[in-house]
């Protein structure tokens, strides 16, 4: 008995060793953290964060992969107590949902695939590519369906998914799951900074307008009858819908596709029905908008593009503030285009829409003069945009006095020719001065500068140096020969301390190479300023460490600041630098192109906030890039375009507008003429009709 018991405790003490060497070897330590978070959060396991549970999740969260607000399936109670656990807080954030971005359904299709008993999307394109025809098609099996953890989506009647935005919690289950990238998530912010890809379905009216307007679907909704969404979905991209409804030149119509069959859709009249709805009703329909952030913009110029830029910079969110010259907002559209074409309240209504985004405007305030753009800056803006216009803005101004200077040391070639000709000099204090551009007439300021006392003078050219207008023997000829010139050369960036410039930024096109030139004064040769953003510079990292070296903190601190140009039109996506190919040199050629570059404006102005690059895809759409499209249309029956009714003479007397207008009757008959298209397909009429037919009968 004693032996057993001796041999049961030395087992014991053997195992009890053992376990503990054990304990030791594979202990594993379970951060309270991490624990803290997990029993925040509801234990769904939903996967609607993108993690596999909610264990999953809290570590994500605890090592900052994942934000206190990823759970889908909890309130802003649980994201407010797990901040609370992580130190930090939680502010508003834009809500996303899910966006189909297909409009046109498999079964609507003339001819049609088999499967072979495939019931995903995702075996389809894995297996057989999906539809034979348009590549980027939704397929229409319902995998989203089956995948949202919400009950969020469901395929409509034409077999495309359907998003109850109620339900939808923006947790991207469904683009996971979707093959074709059909259905993604959106919101207002990526809505604004969208530039369209050859991956996704737009139609050729949609590609060819400036702003990039979905007309498509605009047109649907007047046909609905649904005017208020109508023009919702005009003012995702268009601010001056009853403006531009009356005086767009109207691109897209020559791309319609009825130009094969008859005539194109008058999509730019059924938008003036829409936009003219909206006024009738006097209240303004106003489209979606980010939750307000604490930054402040300030946009220089009170046309077109500045009140575009600032509506969109309110659209993301921002507090957007206008400063015009002038006593009226409006630009070149309130002073050059006839009353009979554009009244002025017709504009004025448009603005008042702009006002009501949340848009402040101050008039009567010229930069160099009311206020400075580093002032600005000093005030607390955090981005100042210069929309100043052209040649014919200025002229619209009829400023007395001194050429315009509206960047600190900057002015225009042709001003300061005249100014420095007739003896007064604007920049005659300027040591080092660069002339961006002129061909021979900018030899002709470097001599004027040189003989009020400029000792470094730098031509900036965008030309190779065998393609330049002059030779050296035209420098000495002029007593420049101690000009620098710097051929095949573009400016990328100005910087500046206080009220002075102090150096330009330079890119050696060939090379790529980046150089900073010391500059006190610069010259364009253009008619306009150019479009640009002003910031202040972030600091530096070569700043001095050493403490002998760094500066007095007691001393007053002065602003450093940069300015630069909105990223480029998705045409000219690879040009560089300012008054690169597809720049504006004066006034836009049409509103709606200014319109575009007042978005192109604000949405550089969010990237730059928030420090996301400013280089566009390399699958950006341009008028270059080979897509999927149709030649010809089948099976679509000629209609007549309604006509626009014009005005007769004793009402054109009385003030009336040339065109009228289309009644309620002529807009829904135009707009079903259009053929609902697609990247590649689009509604026959006949399908059209015999729908209408069978709707008929089970009524």
């Amino acid at each position: 008995m004693t032996t057993a018991i001796v041999i049961m405790g030395g087992l014991g003490l053997i195992v009890g060793i053992g376990l503990a060497i054990a304990s030791k070897i594979f202990y594993v330590f379970v951060d309270p953290l991490i624990e803290s978070i997990e029993g925040e959060l509801p234990g769904a396991n939903c996967g609607g964060c993108g993690y596999p549970g909610c264990s999953s999740n809290a570590e994500a969260i605890a090592a900052g992969k994942s934000s206190p607000n990823s759970c889908v399936a909890a309130g802003i109670e649980t994201a407010q107590a797990i901040a609370a656990l992580l130190g930090v807080s939680v502010s508003a954030a834009e809500p996303d949902f899910a966006q189909p971005g297909c409009s046109y359904g498999v079964q609507d299709a003339d001819t049609k695939y088999r499967y072979d008993g495939l019931s995903d999307c995702r075996a389809v394109a894995l297996l057989g590519g999906g539809m034979k025809v348009c590549t980027i098609g939704c397929l229409g099996l319902g995998t989203c369906v089956r995948a949202c953890p919400f009950d969020a989506i469901h395929i409509g009647p034409n077999g495309l998914p359907v998003v109850n935005e109620k339900r939808c919690t923006g947790c991207g289950t469904c683009e996971r799951a979707c093959p074709k990238n059909i259905i993604n998530l959106s919101s207002v912010t990526r809505r604004i900074l969208r530039e369209y890809t050859r991956e996704q379905c737009t139609t050729p009216c949609q590609r060819a307008c400036p702003a990039g307007i979905d007309i498509c679907e605009y047109i649907r909704q007047i046909d609905l009858g649904d005017y208020h969404r109508a023009v919702q979905v005009i003012k995702e991209r268009n601010p001056f819908p009853t403006v531009i409804g009356r005086i767009c030149p109207r691109p897209c119509e020559n791309q319609c596709r009825r130009n094969l069959v008859d005539e194109s859709v008058a999509i730019n009249f059924l938008k003036r029905f829409a936009a003219d709805y909206e006024r009738r009703s006097g209240q303004p329909i106003l489209p979606y908008k980010a939750p307000a952030t604490d930054r402040k913009i300030a946009v220089i110029g009170g046309g077109v593009e500045g009140l575009s830029a600032a509506f969109f910079s309110a659209r993301l969110g921002h507090s957007a503030t206008v400063f015009e010259a002038t006593g009226q907002l409006g630009g070149l559209l309130r002073t050059a285009i006839s009353i009979q074409r554009l009244p002025a309240e017709i504009l004025d209504w448009d603005i008042q829409g702009v006002k009501e985004m949340g848009v402040s405007a101050q008039t009567n305030k010229m930069l160099g003069v009311d206020f400075t753009l580093p002032g600005l800056l000093e005030e607390g803006y955090h981005a100042v945009m210069l929309a100043t216009g052209g040649w014919d803005s200025r002229m619209t101004r009829t400023t007395p006095g001194a050429p315009e200077s509206p960047v600190p040391g900057t002015h225009l070639l042709l001003d300061y020719i005249k100014s420095a000709s007739s003896g007064a000099d604007p920049v005659a204090s300027a040591d080092s001065m660069v002339i961006v551009g002129g061909g021979k007439l900018a030899l002709e300021a470097a001599k004027l500068a040189q003989k009020a006392g400029a000792r470094n003078i730098t031509l900036l050219l965008r030309d190779r140096l065998e393609a330049l207008p002059f030779t050296e023997d035209d420098l000495r000829a002029a007593g420049l020969s101690t000009i620098r010139v710097m051929s095949a050369s573009a400016v990328l960036r100005i910087l500046g301390e206080d009220e002075r410039l102090t150096a330009v930024e330079c890119l050696h096109l060939g090379s790529g190479q980046i150089e900073i030139v010391d500059a006190s004064a610069l010259l364009l040769a253009a008619g306009r300023f150019p479009e640009m953003i002003f910031g202040p510079l972030p600091a530096s990292q070569d700043a001095p460490t050493d403490a002998a070296a760094a500066p007095d903190d007691s001393a007053p601190k002065s602003l450093q600041w940069e300015g630069f140009a909105p990223y480029k039109p998705p045409d000219f996506k690879d040009a560089q630098g300012l008054f690169s190919q597809g720049d504006q040199l004066t006034d836009f050629s049409g509103a709606i192109k200014a319109i575009a570059a007042g978005r192109r404006a604000a949405a550089s102005i969010h990237k730059h906030l928030y420090d996301i690059p400013l280089d566009l895809p390399q699958t950006v759409l341009t008028p270059e890039t080979y897509i999927q499209n149709v030649d010809h249309v089948a099976h679509v029956q000629s209609t007549c375009r309604q006509i626009m009714p014009l005005a007769s003479p004793q009402e054109l007397a009385t003030g009336g507008e040339l065109e009228k207008g289309f009644d309620e009757q002529r807009a829904k008959k135009e707009a079903a003429r259009c053929l609902r298209c697609g990247l590649i397909c689009y509604q026959h009429t006949a399908s059209a009709a015999m729908g209408a037919v069978k709707s008929a009968v089970n009524a």
